[in-house]
């Protein structure tokens, strides 16, 4: 990996891992088959599908046929809230719940089915971006049918209860859904265990190959298939199946169980480094992240606008310059000048929601990769920071 940058944006993509690359480059080449042929060549290449799925379902604790893959997060967020939306309507459920700090592959999808016909409320998080149960509860109605709220929050790295949260659903039979994209093999999560009916998942958070992902569908569970075509996926979604990339995405997760607890506790040691630096040098810091209750490689602050006003463009700009790739907030809306919608949701001011870092850690980072960036941040902040006005 190229080291001339500091890259604390993992949260938004990782390397392919070498062994991930090797893995895979058979199954563009020899192995070529189709999956859906019943030659010799299409069997390899089935066999090798249904391989890869069978190791990434275990790694989830559920049956590989609850396994539909897609092409990512996005396409699985979408699948299970319309697929599932759709399914309900015909038992007069038309209400849905979701939180006002999803990514927006969750929040767009819900605003399209507001505009067929559905119903959607978007309950309150606390100041670190979860959901408590009484958010929950005080807005679930007769007709609701579907809920869906993220594991880690993919800005703020802080959980929500999903134990909980999904055991409120199930007592009412209500189905429950999540974006498990930030959390899935970087911690154990034991659907089996889980009162989770719906989980999207995607290879390339954990260096894995872009342009994969899936989605658990519990047995007995019924979605409406959208995208029609033939008869792959157990007939839940048409089009040739992505066998190199699904190899990927299993050696991935391999690759994720040989390293993960040792990963995760050097991973909370950096964060615990890059927390205590940033604190230490820099005045009228927000810590956005849920420390005692987070995934371990997501730090985000914020600059108190009532302090000290930050210019969030030129922010991550001098950032950038100055060798340290960063973001203030997911990847899919980092290019918009509107703050960060998951800011305004933890109570904060736009000027202050658009000072914003996401520091996301990987395996590639180093203590010396940490201290640079607190110097780099403490720096820049120095440098295009102007004191607040006072009145």
């Amino acid at each position: 990996m190229n080291r001339s940058n500091i890259y604390l944006d993992y949260s938004a993509t990782t390397p392919v891992d070498p062994a991930v690359l090797l893995a895979m480059q058979p199954y563009f080449t020899d192995v070529f088959g189709n999956a859906s042929s019943v030659h010799a060549h299409g069997r390899k290449a089935k066999a090798a599908l249904e391989r890869s799925r069978e190791i990434v379902a275990a790694e989830l604790g559920i049956y590989p046929g609850e396994l539909l893959y897609t092409s990512g997060g996005t396409e699985s967020n979408n699948t299970a809230l319309i697929g599932a939306a759709l399914a309900l309507r015909k038992h007069g459920k038309s209400h849905i719940v979701t939180s006002k700090a999803e990514h927006q592959a969750v929040l767009e999808t819900c605003e399209f089915l507001e505009s067929i016909g559905f119903t959607v409320t978007y309950p309150d998080v606390n100041r670190y971006g979860a959901v408590e149960p009484e958010h929950l509860t005080g807005v679930l109605r007769d007709d609701t049918g579907l809920v869906s709220l993220m594991h880690a929050n993919n800005e703020l790295g802080t959980l929500n209860d999903i134990r909980t949260l999904g055991d409120i659903c199930r007592d009412q039979g209500i189905l429950f859904h999540s974006d498990i994209v930030q959390s899935f093999a970087k911690m154990p999560i034991d659907l089996s265990e889980l009162p989770v009916d719906l989980a999207s998942i995607s290879a390339h958070k954990i260096y894995g190959p872009k342009g994969i992902g899936a989605l658990y569908i519990r047995k007995g569970v019924e979605i409406e298939r959208f995208q029609h075509g033939g008869g792959q996926e157990r007939g839940r979604r048409g089009g040739t199946e992505n066998v190199p990339l699904s190899v990927g995405f299993a050696k991935a997760v391999e690759c994720m169980q040989q390293i993960r607890e040792e990963e995760r506790e050097r991973l909370r040691s950096m964060r615990t480094q890059l927390l205590n630096g940033l604190t230490e040098k820099i005045e009228g810091l927000h810590v956005n992240t849920d420390i005692s209750n987070s995934v371990d490689h997501i730090l985000n602050v914020s600059f108190d606008a009532a302090k000290i006003l930050i210019d969030g463009e030129a922010l991550l700009m001098s950032l950038d310059t100055a060798g340290l790739s960063v973001s203030n907030g997911s990847a899919c809306t980092s290019g918009s000048l509107e703050p960060s919608h998951v800011q305004l949701a933890i109570g904060h001011d736009a000027p202050t929601a658009k000072s914003a870092i996401r520091f996301s850690l990987g395996k590639y980072t180093t203590g010396g990769d940490i201290r640079h960036a607190v110097d780099i941040v403490a720096g820049v902040i120095q440098k295009i920071g102007r004191p607040a006005e006072t009145v």
